[in-house]
C-alpha cells in the first residue's frame, strides 16, 4: 500500500510515477517487495527494478539476519531508508552513499497504536531522498484514508520526516 501511496504523491507534483508489488509465498509477515519509478516524462516499463539508486527497509529484520541479498544490484553512492532505531553502519553494504534511519515501528505504536509504518517510512523517505515534498505525502494520504485514520497516517508520516536523521557516508 505505501509504494501506491508513493505513486500517489508523485503524481501531486505532476511528474510520472509507476509502481507495483511482488509477493512471494502469500502469507502474513512473509517478505514482499515493492517498486517505484518516478520520472519528468511518461513511464512505459514495468519490470522489477534489478539496480535501484533507493531501497525502503521497512523491516530491520532483513538486514540484521540477512535472510534474502536486499541489497543485490543496488547501485554505487544510493540511498538506504531504514526503520530501525540506529544506523548500524556494519549492516549496510559499503555502496550506499546516504542513510536514513528512523524508528517508524515506535511511532506507529504511539501514533496508531499498532506497529504499523507504512506513513512513517513514507516521510522519511521524502526527508531522506528530497525526491518529494511532505505535502505531497500528505495530499495521498487524503486519497486512502479518513476520519480518525488519516489523523493519525498524517502525525506518522509527519513524525516520520521530522524523526529521520541522514547519515552520509
Amino acid at each position: 500500500m505505501a509504494v501506491r501511496m508513493l505513486a500517489s504523491a508523485v503524481v501531486h507534483e505532476g511528474k510520472y510515477a509507476a509502481s507495483f508489488p511482488m509477493f512471494g509465498s502469500e502469507r502474513r509477515g512473509a517478505p514482499v517487495a515493492a517498486f517505484l519509478r518516478i520520472d519528468e516524462k511518461p513511464i512505459r516499463e514495468r519490470t522489477q527494478i534489478y539496480e535501484p539508486n533507493c531501497l525502503i527497509v521497512v523491516d530491520p529484520r532483513l538486514i540484521e539476519t540477512r535472510a534474502q541479498d536486499i541489497f543485490s544490484g543496488l547501485k554505487s553512492s544510493s540511498t538506504l531508508v531504514i526503520n530501525a532505531s540506529r544506523a548500524a553502519r556494519e549492516l549496510y553494504p559499503p555502496n550506499v552513499g546516504v542513510v536514513g534511519f528512523v524508528n517508524a515501528t515506535r511511532i506507529g505504536i504511539d501514533e496508531i497504536g499498532t506497529p504499523v509504518t507504512n506513513t512513517c517510512m513514507m516521510g522519511a523517505f521524502a526527508h531522506t531522498t528530497g525526491w518529494l515534498k511532505l505535502d505531497s505525502i500528505l495530499e495521498s494520504l487524503s486519497d486512502n484514508f479518513s476520519g480518525t485514520l488519516l489523523d493519525k497516517n498524517v502525525k506518522c508520516a509527519k513524525r516520520g520526516f521530522e524523526e529521520t536523521i541522514i547519515i552520509r557516508v
